[in-house]
């Protein structure tokens, strides 16, 4: 194996063979060793430690104060997952992480859900001792890491090990301008094959949503997923084990109205992009937060792109982004192309040995339509 200092390191996004040297050097502290696959090209997923706390409130610790500090005045009751255990739709907790940091000052970590814990509708945020904001690990942090996981929909079965959200690290400044992504769409075609196709890039490359009903062809008409509210519990760690339809019921073109798809308050769907998408080898992009000048809904929960994602040369063919989607507060009519969210992107450091979608990555979601979760048997078999 070859062995990178990380004083070498080149501004921008790290990658694989990066990770894996932070974790030789101590920079990521594991309490027990990385396990297979848990480095992807340009992230670590975090894995739950055994303890969770059920908790009143959701809480950043502040400047000063640590996440346990906090958990003196916020816990109502300490749960072992040791063995396993279900977490509660509508209930917030804090889950230790097995993965702690020791940051050099001029590197950074932001944290974003997994795509599968974002289309089963679990809130997650990584929280730092002394954060004042979820989601990041300052430069040259040193200390433990928490997960802050809220089941929205589903209650869900997670485990000692279980990983529900990912970890990147920035050195230096690494963002690039919009002229940059304008050349880069230019060049590449980073989105394509929809009605933006990478026009009006501000602040990011715009997707908008496909309600054709056209997107998979083994379901005609179908839409997109909407949720249902009163659903068993599912196993984190159990892919293709569970049928859709007692979980999910279709959105059809039937379903539309006004021209577009009334979003009810506080229901979740599973939504697909016009657009295909791309990531060069030499990047990762991030989906942008929720951003009320595009309507008063969250457009996503998970965030991060791999280098390699919806590559042709590795067989993707044309893969579309899915949009995990809620209305806020008030019914949202959203309408066919309209602009949900915007893709970021930013230069790796170095360009990772295997990429998202190679032999062996362990991607699930590689020229993807319109998909569920990994949990899921394939859609075609749900009831009609």
């Amino acid at each position: 194996m070859t062995v990178i200092n990380r004083g070498e390191f080149n501004p921008g996004i790290l990658s694989a063979p990066q990770i894996e040297a932070m974790v030789d050097q101590g920079v990521i502290r594991p309490a027990v060793p990385i396990a297979d696959g848990q480095i992807q090209p340009a992230s670590i997923d975090l894995r739950l430690g055994a303890r969770v706390w059920r908790i009143r409130a959701s809480f950043l610790p502040g400047e000063g104060m640590s996440v346990n500090d906090k958990l003196t005045e916020m816990a109502m009751h300490e749960i072992d997952i040791s063995h396993g255990a279900v977490l509660e739709k509508g209930c917030v907790y804090i889950a230790e992480v097995e993965e702690s940091l020791k940051l050099p000052d001029d590197t950074s970590g932001f944290a974003n859900p997994k795509s599968s814990t974002g289309r089963l509708d679990v809130f997650t945020r990584m929280i730092s001792d002394g954060a004042t904001e979820f989601e990041t690990a300052r430069p040259g942090y040193e200390g433990k890491l928490y997960a802050e996981i809220s089941p929205r929909t589903f209650s869900v079965l997670v485990r000692r090990g279980s990983r529900l959200s990912q970890l990147r690290f920035r050195k230096g400044q690494s963002r690039i301008s919009d002229d940059e992504m304008k050349r880069l769409q230019n060049d590449v075609g980073l989105v394509h094959g929809g009605g933006l196709d990478g026009r009006d890039i501000r602040d990011g490359v715009p997707l908008s949503v496909d309600l054709s009903g056209a997107v998979y062809s083994a379901m005609p008409g179908l839409v997109g997923w909407r949720a249902r509210k009163h659903a068993g519990v599912i196993d984190v760690d159990k892919p293709k084990a569970y049928p859709v339809a007692p979980f999910w019921e279709k959105v059809t073109r039937r379903d539309l109205s006004a021209g577009g798809l009334i979003l009810n308050p506080d229901e979740f769907y599973i939504l697909v992009s016009r657009e295909c998408v791309t990531v060069p080898p030499d990047y990762a992009a991030e989906m942008t937060a929720y951003d009320t000048r595009v309507g008063e809904f969250r457009a996503h929960y998970a965030g991060f792109f791999d280098p390699g994602f919806g590559m042709a040369s590795l067989g993707a063919g044309r893969t579309r982004a899915v949009l995990e989607v809620r209305s806020h507060d008030v019914p949202f009519l959203i309408e066919e192309g309209q602009t949900v969210c915007r893709l970021v992107y930013e230069p790796l450091s170095l360009v990772p040995p295997t990429l998202y979608g190679d032999s062996g990555s362990g991607s699930h979601y590689q020229a993807q339509g319109l998909q569920l979760a990994k949990h899921f048997l394939p859609p075609e078999t749900a009831d009609e």
